[in-house]
C-alpha cells in the first residue's frame, strides 16, 4: 500500500467513519432487518394511522406475530399504538411516530445506496 488512508482488500477501516468513505450499511436500522417489522413500517409509512387488522392483512401474518413485532417497534419509539372502540367493538390503531418515519427514511436511503453502489 502506498498511502496512509488505504485499506487492504477485505479489511475494514479503523473505526466508524474511518477511511475514504462511509459505507451506507451503517445507516441501516437493525430492528428493521426483520422482514415483518420492515413490512409493518412500510405499510404504515403512507398513512396517518391504520387499524391493526388492516396491517395484519397487508403484511399477511397472524395477530400474535403482528402483536409481537409491533411491541418491539413500540418499545423503540417508532410505532404508536392507540386503543379505542368503534361502537361496541374494540379497535387498535397503529401509526408511525416522527422518529419512526425518520428511521424508515434513513433505512430506505441506505438500502438504495447499497443497491445502486
Amino acid at each position: 500500500m502506498s498511502g496512509a488512508d488505504e485499506v487492504a482488500p477485505g479489511a475494514a477501516p479503523a473505526g466508524p467513519g474511518a477511511g475514504p468513505g462511509r459505507h451506507p450499511r451503517h445507516d441501516l436500522a437493525p430492528l428493521l432487518n426483520a422482514p415483518v417489522r420492515l413490512s409493518v413500517v412500510a405499510a404504515l409509512a403512507p398513512l396517518d394511522k391504520a387499524e391493526f387488522a388492516f396491517v395484519r392483512d397487508v403484511v399477511e401474518v397472524s395477530d400474535s406475530v403482528l402483536s409481537k413485532q409491533v411491541a418491539a417497534l413500540e418499545e423503540a419509539g417508532w410505532v404508536a399504538v392507540h386503543k379505542g372502540r368503534v361502537g361496541r367493538h374494540p379497535r387498535t390503531w397503529l401509526s408511525l411516530t416522527d422518529e419512526g418515519r425518520a428511521v424508515y427514511g434513513r433505512h430506505l436511503a441506505a438500502l438504495r445506496a447499497i443497491a445502486l453502489g
